[in-house]
């Protein structure tokens, strides 16, 4: 664990930045006004373990960059209201397919990890894209948070 709740666990034989995935979960945190010691596990696993809980739990085949399971439902905390502790729930995160679509987007497989990280979290706090309105919402956040971490990391290094 690193600092808050936040574990990240490489089940996969590929090489990536863990590290950065736990410290970004933490800024997370903050941006999104979520209490810092909630729990958050963060797997990445292979390309058959992700297609098994593809099908298991969104009923299509093959695998997908990334699945959200909250437990809690906890929600970014209104401004001047304390944020809940709990357990914000699991991210499971696909570097196969992650590496696949990350040139797609300009990105190397860390920068697509840290991309999907976001996305997962905010699912775990609500938000979706079932609709334009909320694609439009969620992905214009996942942009700002994303901008947000890479002038934190960039400044940091």
């Amino acid at each position: 664990m690193i600092g808050s709740g936040v574990m990240v666990s490489n089940e996969t034989s590929v090489q990536c930045d863990t590290q950065a995935l736990a410290k970004l979960a933490t800024l997370l945190f903050t941006e999104l006004r979520i209490h810092p010691d909630v729990e958050l596990g963060i797997r990445l696993i292979d390309a058959t373990e992700m297609s098994e809980l593809h099908l298991q739990w969104m009923d299509e085949t093959g695998p997908t960059d990334v699945l959200s399971f909250p437990m809690d439902e906890l929600r970014s905390a209104p401004i001047g209201v304390a944020p809940e502790v709990g357990l914000l729930g699991d991210i499971v995160l696909c570097p196969q397919v992650a590496q696949e679509q990350a040139a797609e987007f300009s990105r190397n497989l860390d920068g697509e990890l840290q991309f999907l990280t976001i996305h997962g979290v905010l699912h775990l706090i609500g938000y979706d894209h079932m609709t334009d309105d909320d694609h439009a919402e969620m992905f214009a956040l996942q942009d700002e948070l994303l901008s947000t971490w890479q002038l934190q990391s960039a400044g940091s290094k």
